[in-house]
């Protein structure tokens, strides 16, 4: 009974599982000593979640790993971002989500060239999630990264929106994989821009973006920077705002040749970390919701282990963890 209520609290609200389990399993359990439970169950698990951090930073380097395992690993990649969360006494926080995948394909359909293509595409996913800053972050997505065999994987990528804080972690824990800003965010930013300026919904700015979008999808950002650039010397008033935009996409050319790292088989769209994202946000950021740091950070082990196939797993290892 304890542990369909743990497992079910990390899909839906506490109240939600007492009536779930009242009116299915006939079972009575007050939404307080869910809430307990879960907390205890969490805690446990967080414990889980630091031992894998503490064996990952001391595995073998790549070079004393198993030749034989090495060649039998396929493409691996990784995916981060972020999402926000209502913290009582201290507002919104940012909690940062990480997707480890190995990389597969499926047919796509192409908008570019309107038919079903075969494109690079995230199998297998599983996820973490942290209240907190990057660096024990970054612990986190290595360590799973790590029991996934990542440093087996011939060739890595890592996924992320432009955010210096992701490319610092990229540089400590993924040094040699490829840094691809995936292709959504950089859309959007180039949005942004046509929206300055041609004007919100207009036909101008519509056909500016496609123009663009294309220069983008080329690799070519030192043209798109420039006709940005010329932008902002005919308007004054969107100046500022215009030249941010010029920085951001010049700081992460090189993660941007999405024509080339298309051609090469890499995936250059964040889904899995985004679909990711707005799974936590599913349970943690309903309407009206607000959570103790405590109980924030205590649930989302349980929810990062529903997600990743591995509550089962996780519940046998805590169950017979020896006690505190």
């Amino acid at each position: 009974m304890v542990k369909q209520a743990v497992w079910l609290s990390g899909m839906v609200p506490y109240e939600t599982v007492h009536e779930i389990l009242a009116e299915i399993g006939q079972i009575h359990i007050s939404t307080s000593s869910i809430w307990r439970q879960v907390q205890d169950w969490g805690k446990k698990f967080q414990a889980l979640e630091q031992e894998e951090r503490l064996r990952a930073s001391i595995l073998p380097v790549r070079w004393d790993l198993e030749l034989a395992r090495v060649q039998e690993r396929g493409r691996m990649g990784a995916a981060i971002d972020g999402g926000m969360i209502h913290i009582r006494e201290e507002g919104w926080k940012e909690f940062k989500v990480g997707s480890i995948f190995e990389l597969g394909k499926e047919m796509t359909w192409d908008e570019r060239i309107g038919e079903m293509v075969e494109m690079p595409c995230a199998m297998h996913s599983s996820y973490v999630a942290y209240l907190g800053g990057p660096e024990t972050f970054g612990q986190m997505i290595w360590a799973e990264a790590s029991r996934r065999d990542w440093e087996y994987a011939p060739d890595t990528e890592v996924l992320g929106d432009g955010a210096p804080w992701i490319w610092n972690l990229a540089l400590d824990h993924f040094y040699d994989s490829v840094q691809i800003v995936d292709w959504y965010h950089a859309t959007e930013h180039l949005a942004a821009v046509a929206r300055l300026i041609k004007g919100e919904g207009t036909e101008a700015a519509k056909r500016w973006f496609k123009t663009q979008a294309t220069t983008l999808y080329q690799g070519r950002i030192d043209q798109l920077a420039l006709a940005i650039e010329a932008e902002a010397q005919h308007q004054p008033a969107i100046a500022e705002e215009l030249r941010k935009q010029v920085q951001y996409f010049r700081n992460n050319q090189r993660r941007m040749r999405y024509q080339e790292m298309r051609e090469e088989e890499w995936l250059i769209g964040s889904g899995p970390v985004e679909s990711a994202a707005k799974q936590y946000k599913a349970r943690f950021t309903g309407p009206g919701m607000r959570w103790s740091r405590i109980g924030a950070e205590r649930l989302f082990p349980v929810r990062s282990a529903i997600m990743s196939g591995r509550f089962d797993e996780r519940w046998r290892q805590a169950y017979n963890s020896p006690p505190n």
